[in-house]
């Protein structure tokens, strides 16, 4: 009879085994596709950025910027 139980323990430990596995394989597929969506992401905001930069006046991104001089004309 211990034969038995020992061959029924090892089939559950098995199967549990199995069945992590497949929660392993499901979490990183899922961590997979948050990389790719997030890279997606930061290229197309890369993108943006040059896109800003290249129509930024020249005078703007050279030099400290002066809070005074970008107050509204009522002060």
């Amino acid at each position: 009879m211990s034969d038995a139980n020992d061959l029924t323990s090892i089939l559950q430990r098995l199967e549990s085994l199995e069945i992590k596995a497949s929660f392993t394989e499901d979490l990183l597929d899922q961590l997979n596709m948050t990389i790719y969506q997030q890279q997606q992401l930061i290229d197309r905001l890369t993108h943006e950025v040059i896109q800003l930069r290249q129509q930024a006046p020249e005078g703007g991104s050279n030099g400290p910027r002066n809070l005074r001089d970008e107050l509204p004309p009522h002060y």
